[in-house]
């Protein structure tokens, strides 16, 4: 595996190298691409799939009217208010614990009342923001359709979560990589194909036994199937770096770093993936692919303990961005949390399989066709999205259990209506501090 992992490195370096000295760059933006000459099944002609982090539906959207929400939480067995801080729109002092293990200390076997399992569960998890602290979240809610039975495919982290998310198929595990033992040697986390040696994950195969493999997989995904019938997509992401360095923080959520006939074949790396500081700029030059996920870098993630304002903002760019331009007519956007961060949620998640499905997060489908204020009771995960996709593009279906048996989402349009209006909405002027600073060891407490 060592020499195999060098000899990788040593040829995605001399592609680089090589590239770098004749005339024509890589390609750092997508193509200018047509997408009406694709047919598709709607009048949707492109998709836009934004995958935040770490919030439960309770956590954001818990008060939302009509929607399915708690402001009492329970832990084991005691009930406990949901508390309103206004630091948490804006900063918090501590990650939450929210691996596989924390997952089904949580989930309690769904009593949902393990939340408070450890000191930083008890400081964090039994919190909500208010509608002043998500404003254009809430906005979007009301105007557009908020689901409030979607849940994370896999009860546990983001590394399976976001797999499903292009693959609807987690590869067969069910938390994040362990991370590399030391930095000294530039072993930098990178949950993908470009790992360092010391970094697995563990996967649970047909017959039960439990591997730690390096994490960097082969299956076929969505942009397998786009390819297959010429249509484009792309994929933003943080971006790699040179092998020696670290990777831009948020890189871990590229899902197709994980993916080996990209990760480890540049031109098709280079030809689907592109940086997230991009995608505002390739919109307004026209160059929208039919297909488009998005993944923010970690400090407009929302991810604990970043500032959640600055990262509604930086999704109030991506949507403004579309909302502006000529694609709006025909697109619909997709905004979703890939797993609920340790964030206390009320509604147990069914169990389907050995993967979950995962604790509930928010659901946004934002789109000039969308039911204008929906609140989808109907029970979705990421797999879901992934069939939305392939219906619409006529593209058949990934061979695995989940997508087979995913739901129609087309439900949440009204393709009889005229494209309503874009609506752009104005970023907040309330976030502080840099969102780039972590906070001081005491923030908070």
């Amino acid at each position: 595996m060592r020499d195999s992992r060098r000899r990788t490195s040593s040829i995605l370096l001399a592609v680089v190298l090589a590239g770098a000295c004749t005339s024509t760059p890589s390609p750092s933006h997508p193509s200018k691409v047509n997408a009406g000459r694709f047919a598709t099944a709607t009048p949707i002609k492109h998709v836009v799939f934004v995958i935040k982090e770490n919030r439960s539906f309770d956590n954001l959207f818990g008060t939302f009217p009509g929607a399915d929400g708690a402001t009492v939480g329970s832990s084991y067995g005691a009930n406990i208010p949901l508390k309103h801080d206004p630091s948490f729109s804006q900063r918090m002092g501590h990650d939450l614990p929210h691996d596989r293990i924390a997952a089904l200390k949580d989930f309690d076997h769904g009593k949902m009342d393990g939340f408070g399992f450890n000191s930083t569960g008890r400081r964090y998890a039994y919190t909500q923001l208010e509608q002043e602290q998500l404003p254009n979240y809430w906005h979007w809610a009301e105007r557009f359709v908020l689901a409030d039975r979607f849940f994370a495919s896999v009860n546990g982290p983001s590394f399976p979560n976001h797999l499903f998310t292009i693959a609807a198929q987690s590869g067969g595990t069910v938390d994040n990589p362990d991370a590399p033992p030391s930095k000294e040697r530039g072993d930098f986390k990178t949950w993908g194909c470009d790992a360092p040696e010391s970094e697995t994950v563990e996967v649970h195969d047909t017959e039960g036994h439990i591997l730690h493999v390096p994490p960097c997989f082969d299956f076929e995904t969505v942009g397998d199937e786009l390819s297959a019938k010429g249509i484009p997509w792309s994929y933003y992401a943080a971006a790699p770096v040179p092998w020696d360095q670290a990777p831009q923080s948020g890189y871990i959520w590229n899902a197709y770093a994980a993916v080996r006939h990209y990760r480890e074949h540049p031109q098709s790396w280079e030809s689907h993936v592109f940086p997230v500081q991009s995608f505002v700029r390739d919109v307004g030059d026209g160059r929208l692919a039919p297909v488009t996920w998005v993944t923010p870098q970690f400090a407009y993630s929302e991810h604990p303990e970043y500032s959640f304002c600055h990262g509604e903002n930086w999704t109030t760019r991506i949507v403004d961005a579309v909302m502006r331009s000529r694609y709006w007519k025909d697109t619909a956007i997709v905004v979703v949390w890939d797993d609920w961060g340790g964030f206390y949620d009320h509604v147990p998640p069914t169990q389907i399989d050995r993967y979950g499905l995962g604790i509930r997060v928010p659901f946004l489908m934002i789109s000039a066709y969308a039911k204008q204020g929906l609140i989808d009771h109907e029970r979705t995960e990421f797999s879901d999205v992934v069939r939305l996709i392939e219906d619409n593009w006529r593209l058949g279906h990934l061979d695995t259990p989940r997508d087979l048996a995913a739901g129609d989402l087309f439900r949440e349009f009204d393709f009889e209506q005229p494209p309503r209006e874009p609506d752009p909405l104005p970023q907040r002027t309330d976030c502080q501090g840099d969102p780039f600073a972590k906070p001081p060891p005491d923030a908070y407490r």
